[in-house]
């Protein structure tokens, strides 16, 4: 059965970016601490990587993630979402204006105009057996949780305070959770969460 999940790294002071986040700036400030659990190598990181990406059957993203990602430092065939695990797949970018032009190819991204609920939705149609991932940026997965529309939640909580920049929680809607599993390594504590 298709299982939405939002998955997300965050700061132990809550920030999915650094200061200064953007298309030129990727991460801001600091951000890219972020995702040293998924670059470094670590056995229990890749472990969950690997797990992650292979039972992703769909990936949904917001307009401004995909502008990061597209931008001259964002993905290449090398570095996106599962390039070196597992198939790549498709992606759905929650927005309100399409791009006019894409450095990326564009036959892999879809882009969804009448917002989060409508993405999910096509999301799982696609995705057939397989997960749909809520990837970021901070705004779609607080707004996914927000309407209700994700199962699960992965937090992947990097060991760095970055004092400001996109927070996650921040103005959410109050909602219970429930710890379902938790995993350590030397570069961040992988949460799961069961969203009631």
């Amino acid at each position: 059965m298709t299982k939405v999940v939002a998955d997300i790294s965050v700061s132990l002071d809550g920030f999915v970016t650094g200061p200064g986040a953007g298309p030129e700036q990727g991460l801001g400030h600091g951000g890219e601490a972020l995702h040293t659990w998924a670059l470094a190598g670590d056995a229990v990181d890749r472990e969950v990587l690997t797990s992650a990406t292979d039972a992703t059957g769909v990936v949904v993203m917001g307009r401004r993630l995909f502008d990061v990602i597209d931008g001259p430092d964002g993905w290449s065939d090398e570095m996106a979402y599962g390039a070196d695990l597992a198939a790549v797949p498709p992606v759905l970018v929650v927005t309100r204006t399409p791009p006019a032009r894409m450095r990326l190819a564009a036959d892999r991204f879809t882009f969804v105009v009448d917002g989060i609920r409508s993405a999910v939705a096509k999301a799982r149609a696609m995705a057939e057996d397989r997960d749909v991932v809520i990837m970021g940026g901070g705004e779609t997965v607080r707004g996914a949780i927000d309407a209700g529309v994700v199962d699960e939640l992965r937090l992947h909580l990097a060991p760095v305070l970055l004092g400001s920049g996109t927070p996650l929680f921040s103005g959410a809607v109050p909602r219970p959770l429930r710890q379902i599993h938790v995993q350590a390594s030397g570069h961040a504590t992988h949460l799961t969460y069961r969203v009631d």
